[in-house]
C-alpha cells in the first residue's frame, strides 16, 4: 500500500484543562494485512490548552481526522439570527461572539418555542441522533463549535463541502455516540462525575473495545487494532475520552477510504447542507432532504 496520510480522531473540550484534555488518536491503516480493513493504533496524546492543541493542527504532515465537535449551525437558526448564509462568514461571526452572547441569544430563541420544539436541529441530528449544535448545556456543544472551528480555520485544514484549505490535512465532524449506540445500544459507558464511574459502565467500556476490534457493519467491516496495554487504557479511562476518541478515528478512517474509492467528499452526502455540515460515516434517512 503506498503511502497513506495518518488517520485521527479527536474527543474535544471547548475549555480543556489537565483533569479533562482534549484527547487525540493516531492510528494508520495496517500496512502489513492491507485487505483487512484495520487501523492500527499508533498513540494516544492528550492537549491540556487549546493552544497547545491549535499548535498541534499548523504541524506539517499529512492526516484525515474525526473531530467531535458540530461544524455547523442549523439553517433555520442561522436565518432567525439574520447571521451570514455561507459557511465561513458565518462561522466566522459566530466566533466574534462571547459565549455569553451565544447562550442569551441561543436561549431568547428557544423561549419563543413551543414545548418539544425548543431546539433548531441540523439534518444530520436526526439519522446520527446527535445533540443540537446550538445547545449550550449538557453537552455544550455549541460552545464546543465556538471554540473549535475557529482552530480549524486558522489552521487552514480541508473541510470537505464546506471550506476549501489544505487537502493534505483533512477534517471531518465525527459523533462517537452514534457508532458505539450501534455497539453498546443505550448503555451508558463513562461519565465525568466520579461517582458515576460504575462496575456497569466499565462492563459497557469493555464490550465496546471488545466490539470495535471485530468488523464494523456501520463502518463497512473497518476495525481497530490494539496492542494489550492500548486495550487497558481505552476500559479503565472511565471518562470514555480514550475510546471516544478512537470511535472518531474510525469514522474518519471510513470517510478515507471513501476518498480512496473516488469520493471527493469523503462519504458526506453529495446534496448536504453547505451550512449546516454533516457527520461522517452517517447516513442521510429516507425522508431526508439533503
Amino acid at each position: 500500500m503506498p503511502a497513506q496520510p495518518q488517520l485521527v480522531g479527536c474527543d474535544f473540550s471547548s475549555s480543556p484543562s489537565r483533569r479533562k484534555p482534549i484527547m487525540l488518536a493516531r492510528g494508520e491503516w495496517d500496512a502489513q494485512n492491507p485487505q483487512s480493513r484495520a487501523i492500527r493504533l499508533l498513540a494516544l496524546e492528550s492537549f491540556e490548552t487549546l493552544p497547545a492543541f491549535a499548535a498541534w493542527l499548523t504541524q506539517a504532515g499529512a492526516w484525515v481526522g474525526g473531530f467531535d465537535l458540530p461544524f455547523g449551525l442549523p439553517r433555520e437558526l442561522v436565518v432567525a439570527q439574520g447571521w451570514p448564509m455561507q459557511w465561513q462568514p458565518c462561522m466566522r461571526h459566530y466566533a466574534s461572539l462571547s459565549r455569553a452572547e451565544i447562550r442569551d441569544r441561543f436561549a431568547d430563541f428557544c423561549a419563543h418555542r413551543p414545548a418539544g420544539g425548543k431546539f433548531a436541529h441540523r439534518v444530520t441530528d436526526g439519522p446520527a441522533g446527535s445533540s443540537p449544535s446550538m445547545k449550550w448545556v449538557n453537552p455544550p456543544v455549541a460552545f464546543m463549535m465556538h471554540a473549535g472551528v475557529p482552530l480549524l480555520l486558522d489552521a487552514g485544514v480541508h473541510l470537505p463541502g464546506l471550506h476549501a484549505g489544505d487537502s493534505g490535512r483533512v477534517a471531518l465532524e465525527a459523533y462517537p455516540g452514534w457508532i458505539a449506540r450501534q455497539l453498546v445500544g443505550r448503555s451508558s459507558y463513562k461519565s465525568d462525575d466520579r461517582s458515576r464511574q460504575t462496575p456497569e459502565r466499565s462492563a459497557a467500556r469493555q464490550h465496546l473495545v471488545e466490539a470495535i476490534e471485530r468488523p464494523l457493519a456501520m463502518l463497512g467491516g473497518l476495525r481497530v487494532r490494539l496492542t494489550q496495554p492500548q486495550r487497558a487504557q481505552l476500559v479503565e479511562d472511565a471518562r470514555g475520552d480514550s475510546v471516544d476518541a478512537v470511535l472518531c478515528m474510525l469514522a474518519a478512517g471510513w470517510a478515507h477510504g471513501r476518498y480512496l474509492a473516488g469520493d471527493a467528499l469523503y462519504g458526506l452526502p453529495p446534496g448536504m447542507d453547505p451550512l449546516e455540515g454533516w457527520i461522517a460515516g452517517v447516513q442521510p434517512a429516507c425522508s431526508d432532504t439533503v
